[in-house]
């Protein structure tokens, strides 16, 4: 298998699609000494079937607004790879949300899921509506449409699906309502369920804590910790607020968070006060950061831009959306003294970015690896969902900070090299490659 050629296939045959081919790179291009070392592999061109997805429902959905017009949006499922356990992967609604991002995160899931251990596959859906502006009950009608369209497809053995940005526990509640109408049968069937429906504990905080304990591990392999370090965090949404909560409650300063219109800069770090206000404001107010400055005028607005030119930091914590640090960025990070990127959100620096990192030879943990606390918290909801019980939070945390110290393990078995530095994606590709590789080798040619 060459890296390039399987590359340029695929550019020809899926055109227009850079962020998927993108993600198919970065994996091909760790994993190909390795696939190359089993034969076996390429006689069953399990390469090809492990970067075209099973399959891809699309969809129209309509639904009418609180003024009676009827409105449509792209509904889409990509199951990509069910492998080692039923589909498993969130859905998204975005304005942004096309086949290339959604072909993207299916394949990036398939390999996260993988390193958790647990029998999951990967998929992922979503849709180009936007909840942003809408009302309770238009959000409502739109979630029950999209799932009027796709609910054959899914099911507690099938494909189980969770939140990610724009759906959170109203939307997954209004879609496994549905669901559960639809079906008559009152099931596992989605993840990220409120706590008096079958919703497990820690699940909201699940994908911050993760990458605070994945980055934990790695700090411990250069004897260092998180406290008194300067963190600086993208986003303010679930994965960023609660990774921001952890990193203050392990001792570490945090000292920038973001949203779409720019990013507020504490240069000495959140106080308490001012993350509890911030916390406030983007859960359950729905609010824009540069209302902050209102009520705390010390904090630095800055409208348009990312935090990652705009402050020093020892750790840099990307927790928005894929592509947000790009070269540029991480020359800045690296000229200011940063160490370690561990990375929240999925993707969310550019190949340029990336490499700037290994070179440097500072700890770098790709999303696959560190925010794989989510879906391994979805795996547990599972779990408890079939056992028809409910794990206390401490019980939940706990599996969930062993989950994190075994991917961490796992990267390291795979990605220590011969100088002692560790290559975390290299890692973690192969860790996630293998063991789907020998699941479908296992299974025959499907």
């Amino acid at each position: 298998m060459k890296t390039t050629e399987v590359l340029a296939d695929l550019k020809r045959r899926f055109p227009n699609e850079p962020e998927y081919h993108q993600a198919v790179e970065e994996v091909l291009s760790s994993i190909e000494e390795v696939y190359n070392e089993h034969p076996e592999f390429e006689r069953y061109n399990l390469i090809e079937r492990l970067c075209v997805p099973d399959r891809i429902i699309s969809f129209r959905v309509s639904w009418v607004d609180d003024s009676g017009k009827v409105r449509t949006n792209m509904g889409y499922r990509v199951q990509h790879n069910n492998a080692i356990g039923p589909y498993k992967g969130g859905i998204r609604f975005h304005a942004s949300v096309n086949l290339s991002i959604l072909k993207f995160l299916a394949f990036e899931q398939t390999f996260k899921n993988s390193l958790t251990t647990l029998a999951m596959g990967g998929a992922k859906g979503g849709s180009d509506f936007s909840p942003r502006g809408k009302s309770d009950m238009e959000i409502m009608r739109f979630c029950q449409a999209f799932i009027a369209e796709l609910w054959r497809n899914l099911g507690a053995d099938t494909d189980v699906p969770a939140g990610d940005i724009g759906v959170g526990g109203r939307e997954v509640g209004y879609m496994f309502g549905y669901f559960k109408k639809m079906t008559r049968e009152f099931t596992g069937s989605f993840t990220g369920k409120g706590l008096s429906f079958g919703g497990s504990l820690i699940r909201p905080e699940a994908t911050g804590y993760g990458n605070c304990y994945f980055l934990q591990n790695m700090l411990a392999t250069k004897g260092l910790d998180i406290k008194g370090k300067r963190v600086a965090i993208s986003g303010s949404g679930n994965v960023a607020t609660y990774t921001a909560k952890k990193i203050m409650e392990l001792g570490g300063k945090v000292v920038s968070m973001s949203d779409s219109g720019g990013s507020i800069i504490a240069p000495d770090g959140l106080t308490q006060e001012q993350f509890d206000y911030i916390f406030e404001l983007k859960t359950y107010m729905r609010g824009r950061l540069y209302e902050v400055p209102d009520r705390f005028p010390e904090l630095e607005y800055h409208e348009g831009e990312r935090p990652w030119q705009l402050v020093k930091c020892d750790i840099a914590m990307p927790s928005a959306t894929q592509n947000e640090l790009d070269g540029v960025d991480a020359d800045a990070l690296l000229a200011n003294g940063c160490f370690a990127v561990s990375e929240g959100a999925n993707m969310p620096s550019t190949p340029s970015a990336v490499h700037k990192f290994i070179d440097a030879k500072i700890l770098y943990a790709p999303g696959k690896a560190a925010n794989a606390g989510g879906v391994a918290t979805s795996g547990l909801e599972m779990a408890q969902n079939s056992e028809r019980l409910n794990w206390s939070a401490e019980e939940v945390d706990h599996r969930l900070s062993e989950i994190m110290k075994n991917i961490h393990a796992a990267c390291v078995k795979y990605g220590k090299q011969d100088d002692g530095y560790v290559n975390y994606v290299r890692g973690a590709n192969i860790a996630g490659f293998m063991k789907v590789a020998e699941a479908m080798m296992a299974q025959g040619i499907l």
